[in-house]
């Protein structure tokens, strides 16, 4: 099987490339490096099968030879990230999509989006099934990659209407574990890197707003279950386990025996109160569900964070 995957120096990306070649795949991956890293790949680049291409998808796609899957994980996905990069973001999401799926129909070659829990934005309904529309601002400052990934998935809806083409749909939800950059601005980079720095963790608000957390070996897993057995039908696929994020700040701090402190900030524009996935459509159709406890996969983070940060 002949992959073309966009974003393959992100954080997921690059843990896609080692699943997808583990699996005896040929992997033609794809980055720009706007967030990614070449760091993210040095353990796949010699690796039989994997080859890399520098190109950014909002400019037309060519890639040669035959495609049996394209998938499209190309896009800033962190706060820190889509703020400071608005119109990237609104334009991955749209040209970005239009040029993968273009090419997904000319090489005849499945498709597979992924999407984020965040089309969901701040959710009325709870845990957040995948025929929940959404609660979302899209004049907001979150709303450039929130209705970037809504209109990708209406997009690959629209090619896979028009055009028969089969298409996936992959809602993730908060994914952590090895190679999340030190200055993502995500709640367990931030937490890991400022513990370990004995640093104080800053938490936004009161604390109480929660999140899902998956290892991105679980993930992975279910992105190939997805390409495997999946529908058109939008998929989540995220771990149901919610906690506080003052809750994961203190379990980062035990894990990490740290001395740091909890400081409080005020709450950024329209961030969601709740976000858990209802995962009865993964567990139906795929036979997927999360594996790595939540503390196990913080151990092994923290342990790949401290390596970065050259700790013991």
């Amino acid at each position: 099987m002949r992959v073309l995957l966009t974003g393959a120096a992100g954080f997921i990306g690059s843990h896609l490339c080692e699943y997808l070649l583990d699996r005896g795949c040929e992997v033609v991956a794809m980055d720009n490096f706007i967030t990614g890293s070449a760091d993210n790949l040095v353990e796949v680049h010699d690796r039989r099968g994997f080859s890399f291409v520098e190109h950014n998808v909002t400019q037309h796609i060519d890639v040669e030879g035959p495609l049996d899957w394209v998938l499209h994980f190309a896009s800033p996905a962190s706060p820190l990230d889509y703020l400071e990069l608005p119109i990237q973001t609104l334009k991955v999401g749209a040209l970005g999509t239009h040029n993968a799926l273009g090419l997904s129909r000319a090489k005849q070659a499945r498709f597979l989006l992924a999407s984020t829990s965040e089309v969901y934005g701040d959710p009325l309904v709870h845990p957040q099934r995948e025929d929940y529309w959404g609660n979302v601002n899209p004049v907001g400052p979150r709303g450039v990659y929130d209705e970037a990934k809504r209109f990708a998935e209406a997009m690959t809806m629209a090619y896979h209407r028009v055009h028969g083409i089969d298409t996936r749909i992959v809602r993730i939800f908060n994914s952590y574990g090895p190679r999340m950059r030190l200055n993502d601005g995500r709640a367990i980079p931030a937490f890991m890197t400022q513990a370990l720095r004995n640093e104080p963790l800053t938490v936004f608000g009161d604390g109480s707003q929660t999140r899902s957390f998956q290892y991105v070996s679980d993930l992975v897993d279910g992105v190939w279950r997805l390409l495997e057995r999946g529908t058109s039908e939008p998929i989540n696929i995220g771990n149901p386990q919610e906690m506080t994020l003052l809750e994961l700040a203190k379990r980062i701090l035990r894990l990490t025996e740290s001395r740091s402190e909890i400081v409080f900030r005020p709450l950024p524009v329209d961030d969601p109160r709740v976000r858990q996935p209802d995962i009865a459509r993964a567990r139906a159709r795929l036979g997927w569900e999360p594996r790595v406890d939540t503390d196990e996969g913080l151990k092994l983070t923290v342990e790949w964070f401290k390596k970065k940060l050259g700790r013991r």
